[in-house]
């Protein structure tokens, strides 16, 4: 049957009516668009029939290239491919950060290496499953070490990915960012991989650095689970996190050996053997093709350094273009790899697959991928993308999947794309080389400003007095809810905190206040985050700059709060609080005065001077009632019942519980004391008169009281102080004769073993054998 211009029928799908139109409107036949595009006759035939419904991305840029369209016509073949898509809807980023990203499909090779870490994955469940700790050994730990674009991060996931019936608890990974400036913490490493494993955020705000690390390691020694560190810079990072005990199997990849680490299992990975190479080449562009040009795969193989990031770079070019010789591909990586001969010896290879791909893309694609070494975090989504080229959602996600077709991108946790080190700097240097300084200016600006715009829509979500977002047509993520606006401001942390610096550097003082005022509330409840002292120091600064007394008075009241729930800094946050006293007073604030004396009430306390903490409280009471401020006045009475109490004075205590209350209940305030606020004062009102009910010996009202606050405590996540509230609440019924009860509150407590500190934990058996010998001794003093 006749293939040529009249040949065949019209296309089923608007993209296969298009293609037809455009071929037919060369004077082309099949045959001739397969030979100018490299796309085989059965391909395009079935594209033009309807028969393909989803053709990739970079077959698609193949067809316009060889139909020479210009960039308009380019992306209306790729509109019409959409057409027959689901809309793309507005991102909502993953919740998790530490989410294994996608293994690739079609992984070969690396036997001996993938035999070593399975046995260390059979040693890690071995292990688990000993039951005499004295004869345990070590939990193991694989080091993944070679040089950039040997397939490190690729072999991790693919062994955490086969790995998972031996693994119930799950896998996680942490880009350790080595090769940055700022190269992630072993901490702050911590942090995420506790915030993975479930331990609550506020929890998290109240330890050390030591005290989070101890809690790592005594969670890590129960679990079954594989964790990788990825692009680890050096030892420091990720000494600390080497586990003792347990079948958690820790996999760490570096490009350096990491030789002061001892006792880990050391795997280095170099170039791919000439089997493997042609193993990865037929895996990609299929068997038939390969086998066919065995000296054309020797070639390519050769061009590329067996390394598998060119391989695969270089065999997507060749799958997209399914008429074209494996000779073709590797004539072409000859040019490249004389026309890029100015590079450096030990870059060439990677970077002539690079560029032989990156010739090959059509414009806008090309401009994306220039454009995406501008982001400064780990990974992007599509709106970052959208932003950054100033396209649609549905235009940005097709130049992410033709540059993920083309090997250029990698896929990440949930919607998410990142670059391999090795691409970010190329595509940076094509930046550099193509677009100019005032276009990269742009460029930068215009995701600066969105990614700062969406951390103050998010962060104001947390303030009592704003909440949801207006509405906007456009608006490129969803934040129809808290947990939407919680999300983004995790996912994009590192980005809009790079912003956030970029806003600082370049003298942005008002846009930096703007986002320090949206994330105050937000920051009560992320309060683990290593970098609110950064964020609140820059804002007073900026607040300094500008001559604008109230806001640096506003910003050093949060950078005390920030000094001691970060860093456990109390003198730091004295001096803070003091200091935004004193601005405040100079200038007549009354709000920030309250403020301030509410802080120092706190720092006050938290070191038993309760004289002067009770003075500053009521102090920051009769101001806030003078500003009219309810928020602050609620939070300051709370603070009164737990001093009082603490101080020795029960009735003062139920009385400032009893004021609350009130408050609360006054048709005055009804409509002005948002739901969380009421909430949260509610459940830390009742937790705190509790104790002055328990230390009078008032049993029935202790009991009334700690019925409300377990629950209450625990969904917001402060898991200590529920599990405080379970053994008052057991202690008072035993007080009250009511041991069954009693008992099964003691047993809610054990039920918290991973959320409560073990001497808790040692208490609530301890009772609980004092129930069964009929001897309970339940304390009559609490503090």
């Amino acid at each position: 049957m006749s293939t040529g211009a009249g040949g065949g029928s019209v296309g089923g799908t608007p993209f296969g009516r298009l293609l037809r139109a455009l071929r037919l409107a060369r004077r082309w036949t099949i045959e001739e668009l397969a030979e100018a595009s490299g796309v085989s006759v059965r391909a395009i035939g079935d594209m033009e029939r309807g028969r393909s419904l989803r053709p990739q991305r970079g077959t698609v840029t193949a067809l316009a290239q060889g139909l020479e369209l210009d960039e308009a016509a380019h992306s209306e073949l790729l509109a019409a491919l959409r057409a027959g898509r689901p809309a793309v809807k507005p991102s909502v980023p993953p919740a998790s950060p530490c989410a294994l990203p996608r293994g690739v499909r079609d992984f070969v090779g690396r036997h001996a290496e993938l035999a070593a870490l399975r046995a260390l994955v059979q040693q890690s469940v071995t292990e688990s499953r000993t039951g005499n700790k004295a004869v345990r050994s070590p939990a193991p730990v694989a080091m993944l070490f070679g040089p950039p674009g040997s397939g490190k991060t690729t072999l991790a996931i693919r062994l955490a990915e086969e790995s998972a019936p031996s693994f119930p608890d799950g896998a996680f990974l942490i880009d350790m960012r080595g090769l940055d400036a700022q190269p992630l913490s072993a901490d702050q490493a911590v942090l995420s991989l506790l915030g993975a494993w479930g331990v609550a955020d506020a929890e998290l705000g109240r330890q050390s650095a030591e005290e989070r690390l101890a809690r790592y390691h005594a969670t890590a020694a129960t679990l079954r689970a594989i964790v990788v560190l990825d692009n680890v810079g050096s030892e420091a990072q990720v000494r600390p996190l080497l586990p003792r005990e347990g079948g958690l199997l820790l996999v760490v990849s570096s490009r350096r050996t990491l030789a002061g680490l001892e006792s880990v299992h050391r795997l280095e990975l170099g170039a791919l053997t000439r089997e493997d190479s042609a193993s990865l080449l037929r895996a990609v562009v299929g068997a038939d093709r390969t086998d066919a040009e065995p000296a054309a795969v020797l070639a390519v193989t050769e061009l590329c350094g067996h390394l598998p990031l060119a391989l695969r770079v270089a065999a997507n070019w060749a799958a997209t273009r399914t008429n074209w010789s494996l000779q073709r591909l590797a004539d072409r990586l000859t040019d490249e790899e004389r026309r890029l001969d100015a590079l450096s010896a030990g870059d060439l290879r990677v970077n002539t697959a690079f560029a032989l791909s990156y010739s090959r893309l059509a414009p806008g694609t090309a401009r994306m991928f220039r454009l995406l070494s501008l982001v400064p975090g780990a990974d992007f989504s599509v709106p970052s993308a959208a932003v950054l080229t100033e396209t649609s959602l549905p235009a940005a996600e097709d130049l992410l999947e033709e540059l993920l077709d083309a090997g250029l991108l990698m896929a990440s946790r949930g919607d998410r794309y990142r670059f391999h080190d090795l691409l970010r700097l190329y595509a940076g240097a094509r930046h550099r080389a193509e677009d100019g300084d005032g276009a990269s200016a742009a460029a930068k600006a215009r995701l600066r400003a969105w990614l700062l715009d969406m951390a103050v829509l998010a962060g104001r979500w947390y303030e009592p007095d704003h909440g949801a977002p207006p509405p906007a047509t456009g608006r490129l993520v969803a934040l129809a809810d808290r947990e939407q606006a919680m999300r983004w401001m995790k996912t994009e942390s590192d980005n809009w905190l790079a912003a956030f610096r970029e806003a600082v550097e370049a003298g942005e003082h008002a846009k930096v206040i703007e986002v320090a005022d949206a994330t105050t509330w937000f920051s009560d409840h992320w309060v683990s985050w290593g970098h609110w002292i950064e964020v609140y120091q820059c804002a007073a600064e900026a607040a300094a700059a500008l001559g604008d007394p109230v806001q640096e008075a506003t910003h050093r009241n949060n950078l005390a709060g920030a000094y001691w729930i970060g860093e456990r800094r109390h003198d730091k946050a004295v001096a803070e609080a003091g200091h935004a006293l004193a601005i405040a007073e100079e200038c007549g604030d009354v709000t920030q005065q309250a403020w301030a004396h509410h802080h120092l009430g706190g720092l006050h306390a938290l070191v038993d001077d309760l004289p002067p903490a009770a003075d500053h409280y009521q102090r920051a009471k009769e101001l806030f009632a003078q500003a009219d401020e309810i928020n602050g006045y609620l939070a300051a009475s709370n603070m009164t019942i737990r001093v009082a109490e603490k101080a020795g004075r029960p009735r003062q205590a139920v009385a400032a519980y009893d004021e609350v209350m009130d408050l609360l209940a006054a048709p005055d305030y009804r409509d002005r004391i948002p739901p969380n606020v009421r909430d949260t004062t509610i459940t830390f009102a009742t937790f705190y008169v509790s104790f002055a009910h328990l230390n009078q010996g008032h049993w029935q009202e202790a009991v009334d009281a700690l019925r409300v606050t377990g629950d209450r405590l625990e969904a917001h996540g402060w898991h200590e102080r529920a599990g405080m509230a379970h053994m008052h609440l057991a202690h008072a019924l035993v007080h009250l004769g009511q041991l069954a009860e009693a008992e099964m509150e003691y047993r809610a407590v054990l039920t918290m073993a991973d959320l409560v500190p073990p001497a808790m934990l040692d208490d609530a058996r301890a009772a609980l054998d004092a129930l069964a010998s009929g001897t309970p001794s339940p304390p009559t003093h609490f503090v």
